[in-house]
């Protein structure tokens, strides 16, 4: 498991290190310098083997600081720096201007001015590197004031990219203009084109909630972590950070037992010619360790399911009263409601399903539903794991996905992160707000991130019957006996990672098929 922090935490982090007496303020500028430096030539290891020339820019704040830092180690590695200067230097923060002044022992610092990079950097030699050190994780307004700088260093970080010429774009902690807490562009509803952003972003101590939320990935790059020795400041910080990318560690051992044993799941099927998706739900939950899987499935639709389950078992569930009857098995320990299952139906058997108390599963149209009947909606019980891609967020929470929507204008902006956490305390149940950054939320504030970015990216998710296979992996879970914000977060891991394993052309039959290699490569 990594740990995403906000800006303020990492704050916090940082004098806790610095109160203790452990280490000063100074210390950890040089190192986050030093750790940039070497994510710079361990990225990119030929500009190792001989002198380059580096573009450093440097904002008004510690951030600017590090980019001093930057410029002198890349100096006394014989490299020809270029260094500007974005504010007073006689009003920097007391350790950045200490590095300010270290390498005015080396050269000069020119003014940071936008029409100085109206087009092409102010010098006969394009550099090898641009560092981007302005602006950091404390930025709270938009930034708007270099859009020629702007364009510049999306037009270098493009053409690296695409034909690997020209200057390669760093990012101190985060491009210039992104917030830290959100992922956002701060600035007044502008398009991202006026975001920087950067071939390679170098974060300290921990990855930022904005480097895995909405655009910080496409602004970011690649990101990595530098340690800057604060292990122990954590602690002493009482910080509690959002987990990310947890690794599932619920499956310790996976003894045969008898079936009743890893429960019962109990997935509702829509009517004909519309089945699939309660059987891609189905199939998942059996592949996941569920140890008895029942659909459950209207007249009509009997036969249809029958020509094409095995393992699957079949119940004629036609209406709300052969319903109430089924659920008289207390063995059946989880359901799930929604896929293909068509919105007035789901209105109808939503009563009897949350009124067993039971841990449930309401995805797609049981969502719809949901949203329609505040009495419904008012049924929700702490079993209950909703799953929302963003138009039925918007549906079932319109005021805040408006919020969520909202232009970024000053910072800490609203996040995914914190409307799913208010998402959660509405319901009184966990919520799972989908996506590529996928946010997991319990009601008591209790979240983690499932961000499929980075070298966890996998955009062949996004095929029909994805989101089926998701509510079907979750359903098993619960059946097994995990808590609903366990089989939230493993559920949505495992989802990523079969689909990392199968690859390119995947759809959605293919992800619970996956799930035994998954598991294998877990060395269970």
């Amino acid at each position: 498991m990594t740990e995403l922090l906000t800006s303020a935490q990492m704050r916090a982090i940082e004098q806790a290190a610095i109160a203790s007496g452990s280490v000063t303020g100074l210390t950890l500028m040089e190192r986050a310098g030093q750790g940039v430096v070497d994510a710079i030539l361990k990225e990119w290891p030929e500009l190792a083997l001989t002198a380059h020339k580096a573009v450093v820019l440097c904002g008004p704040g510690n951030n600017g600081g590090d980019g001093f830092v930057v410029a002198r180690l890349l100096k006394q590695r014989g490299w020809e720096v270029e260094v500007f200067l974005y504010g007073d230097p006689e009003k920097l923060p007391p350790d950045a201007r200490a590095n300010y002044k270290r390498w005015g022992e080396l050269g000069a610092v020119l003014p940071c001015e936008d029409d100085t990079f109206d087009g092409a950097f102010p010098t006969d030699d394009p550099p090898s590197i641009v560092v981007d050190a302005l602006f950091g994780t404390g930025l709270t307004r938009p930034f708007l004031s270099f859009r020629h700088l702007s364009m510049l260093l999306n037009t270098c970080q493009s053409h690296w990219e695409v034909r690997r010429s020209g200057p390669r774009v760093v990012a101190v902690d985060v491009p210039s203009g992104l917030c830290a807490d959100s992922g956002k562009w701060l600035g007044d509803d502008q398009p991202l084109d006026f975001a920087n952003v950067a071939n390679l972003t170098v974060s300290f101590h921990a990855k930022k909630l904005g480097h895995v939320l909405a655009n910080g990935p496409q602004c970011c790059g690649k990101t990595v972590v530098a340690d800057i020795g604060l292990r122990h400041a954590m602690e002493a910080s009482h910080v509690l950070s959002v987990e990310h990318g947890s690794q599932p560690n619920f499956l310790t051992k996976w003894a045969i037992q008898h079936k009743y044993t890893h429960g019962h799941a109990l997935i509702l099927s829509g009517p004909s010619g519309k089945t699939g998706a309660a059987r891609l739900a189905a199939r998942a939950a059996l592949r996941v360790g569920a140890g008895l899987v029942t659909l459950g499935t209207a007249h009509e639709a009997l036969f249809e399911n029958a020509a094409q389950l095995t393992a699957i078992m079949l119940k004629e569930i036609d209406g709300v009263e052969a319903l109430t009857e089924t659920l008289k098995d207390s063995r059946i320990n989880a359901f799930c409601v929604g896929p293909g299952f068509g919105v007035e139906r789901a209105g109808a058997v939503l009563p009897v399903l949350l009124a067993a108390k039971r841990p449930t599963v309401l995805d797609a149209d049981a969502l719809t539903a949901l949203s329609q009947d505040e009495g419904l909606f008012a049924a929700l019980h702490p079993g209950c794991v909703l799953t929302p891609h963003a138009g039925e967020f918007k549906r079932l929470f319109p005021d805040i996905a408006a919020k969520l929507d909202a232009p970024a204008t000053t910072g800490p902006a609203y996040s995914k992160l914190d409307a799913t956490r208010e998402a959660a305390k509405r319901a009184g149940c966990v919520v799972l707000f989908k996506g590529p950054d996928t946010v997991i939320a319990s009601p008591d504030g209790h979240a983690t991130v499932n961000a499929a970015v980075y070298e966890r990216a996998a955009p062949w998710l996004a095929t029909a019957g994805s989101g089926d296979v998701l509510a079907g992996i979750i359903t098993g879970l619960l059946a097994r006996g995990h808590s609903p914000h366990q089989a939230a977060e493993t559920g949505a891991w495992l989802h990523t990672e079969a689909a990392r394993s199968f690859g390119p052309g995947l759809i959605a039959e293919d992800l619970p098929e996956e799930l035994p290699k998954v598991f294998r490569q877990l060395g269970l």
